[in-house]
């Protein structure tokens, strides 16, 4: 290879690295704009509702310049779908992460998103759609990796240990890093174990509306639409104040705009590039980043107080993941190398990092 084969080999690594790194560095954003806001009392649903506007204006010219040949009318079991997709990947998941975001904390809470893959892994199982596996040293490895996903979430959960503060104790808007209850802990805590149900769940149903519509920015365009509907519907039903749906010119309109445009917009360009040019497991490795920059972010920037038993969790679910996803890689490798079909194939690709049409909050 020459010097400039090399050379665009590097840029080439240099790019998919850096989008990698931006996804993270958005979520990250994402969590702690959040919790700010949302400590200062922001309605979630209305919250929910514009961000999902803001998301679907930034998508629309990409639908309109990149799948304007689809266009065609969809059918109204299409249209269940992508409901059904909204309600469920979204509206529920969301909202009960955002509920779960608010009693506890930031660093606490990312320690569930990365649970993801292994739930819809479980879910997999328990409905047939992937083996697994225990027959060969990838299936051990996949399944140790997922035990110990489950140990450090039970371990983050249950295990407090020693608190230590990192910094000198002068941060950005202290208030929002409230100590919380015991009360909150576990109420929140169950709502962020139901979110990770609903994103699982959500992921297996991108199977199916793949097949009805593969169109997958109108998909995305659409699904925050009917999002953004379905959680103003819900929002009127619980609080219909202007004040709960009134937006300034303040850090709510900030985590509104940032969260539409980059976290949701940008984040599904860089993913949708990264897996079409390393695959699905590439994007995921990275996933376990955002576990990092959101703790030491929120431990500078908001004063939170760290706590041994996150640390310990943090460490297991990270190992855990890598671990998974690593025998999933050495699996789908011996899958290509005995030639087997592609329904055989379809079926023991992990749902969780098949295909995200939007990254999770």
């Amino acid at each position: 290879m020459g010097v400039m084969g090399r050379m665009n080999k590097w840029w080439s690594w240099s790019q998919m690295l850096g989008g990698m790194l931006a996804v993270q560095v958005f979520a990250t954003g994402q969590q702690l704009l959040s919790k700010v806001i949302l400590t200062q009392g922001t309605f979630i649903f209305a919250l929910m509702t514009y961000r999902h506007l803001v998301a679907a204006l930034c998508i629309a010219p990409l639908a309109l310049f990149f799948e304007r040949e689809n266009s065609q009318k969809m059918a109204r079991s299409t249209w269940f779908w992508l409901f059904i997709n909204a309600l469920t990947g979204i509206t529920a998941a969301m909202g009960l992460f955002y509920y779960g975001l608010r009693d506890t904390t930031a660093t606490y809470s990312t320690n569930f998103l990365n649970m993801i893959p292994i739930v819809t892994f479980v879910l997999s199982i328990i409905f047939r759609i992937e083996r697994l596996g225990l027959g060969s040293r990838a299936g051990k490895i996949k399944t140790a990796g997922a035990i110990l996903c489950v140990g450090g979430a039970l371990t983050t959960s249950l295990y407090k240990g020693k608190a230590f503060h990192v910094g000198d104790g002068h941060h950005f808007h202290r208030a929002a890093a409230m100590d919380v209850s015991n009360s909150h802990m576990t109420r929140g805590t169950f709502m962020l174990v139901g979110s990770c149900v609903c994103y699982a769940s959500w992921y297996i149903l991108q199977v199916k509306l793949l097949k009805v519509f593969p169109s997958k920015y109108r998909a995305t365009l659409i699904t925050c639409l009917i999002a953004s509907l379905q959680s103003a519907a819900i929002g009127l039903c619980i609080d219909r104040s202007k004040a709960a749906w009134r937006v300034g010119w303040n850090l709510q309109l900030i985590t509104i705009v940032y969260a539409g445009a980059l976290s949701t917009a940008a984040t599904f360009c860089l993913l949708t590039w990264s897996i079409a040019k390393r695959g699905p497991t590439y994007a995921p490795m990275f996933n376990p980043l955002t576990l990092v920059f959101v703790a030491m972010s929120e431990a500078l920037v908001l004063g939170e107080q760290m706590r041994l038993g996150i640390v310990l969790g943090t460490v297991m679910i990270i190992v855990g993941l890598y671990s998974f996803l690593w025998g999933k890689k050495t699996e789908m490798k011996s899958l290509h190398q005995s030639n087997q079909g592609p329904d055989e194939l379809a079926k023991s690709v992990p749902q969780s990092v098949e295909f995200k049409p939007l990254e999770p909050v």
